[in-house]
């Protein structure tokens, strides 16, 4: 996601949600997030839940990039773009980042990238600990996964995929499929 500070300072958010518990795993803010940051957090996300299959992205000079193609080779994992202007396709991050926006972006002006990342780190703890979600029957996503483990194997299907996503306007889409039920979205 892009946003800018009061001062017209453009910054980047970089968000991490799971699919299957809808709980936020990063929310990551600078002023840019080239493909290294990218690569970076990937890895530290396949050290956490795995090693995806495959990744789905648009064509964000991020994932088009020799040092993330590289990387994707490098690690086996399958490189696969989406079709633009499809935002159906990730669902669930625009509806996250839609949330993000209305509630935080929004609603504040931001003098710094300090005062931005407090804000959200606050606002994500809520989101994960207390905010009940419709979906995982009314539970916050910290309470369902206490309830229910990080992956219900039979409340998974074909359907269900892990996701990273990489927004960095509205027609933006970016997915990654892990082999494991992990359901994670990624997005800038």
């Amino acid at each position: 996601m892009t946003d800018a500070l009061y001062t017209g300072r453009k910054v980047r958010i970089f968000n991490v949600i799971d699919d299957y518990n809808r709980q936020a795993l990063a929310m990551e803010i600078d002023t840019s997030i080239p493909s290294i940051k990218v690569i970076e957090k990937l890895n530290q996300l396949i050290e956490i839940h795995g090693k995806p299959l495959r990744i789905r992205t648009d064509n964000g000079p991020e994932f088009i990039s020799h040092r993330f193609m590289d990387w994707c080779h490098k690690h086996r994992i399958q490189h696969q773009l989406i079709q633009p202007g499809k935002p159906m396709q990730n669902s669930l991050i625009e509806r996250f980042n839609g949330t993000y926006r209305k509630e935080i972006l929004d609603a504040y002006v931001f003098y710094s990238l300090t005062e931005l990342k407090t804000i959200t780190q606050s606002w994500m703890h809520e989101y994960n600990c207390e905010r009940p979600h419709e979906a995982l029957g009314s539970l916050p996503p910290v309470m369902y996964v206490l309830k229910y483990g990080k992956h219900n194997l039979n409340n998974f299907s074909n359907a269900m995929f892990t996701t990273f996503q990489h927004i960095g306007n509205n027609n933006d889409n970016n997915y990654i499929d892990l082999n494991t039920n992990t359901n994670l979205e990624l997005a800038l």
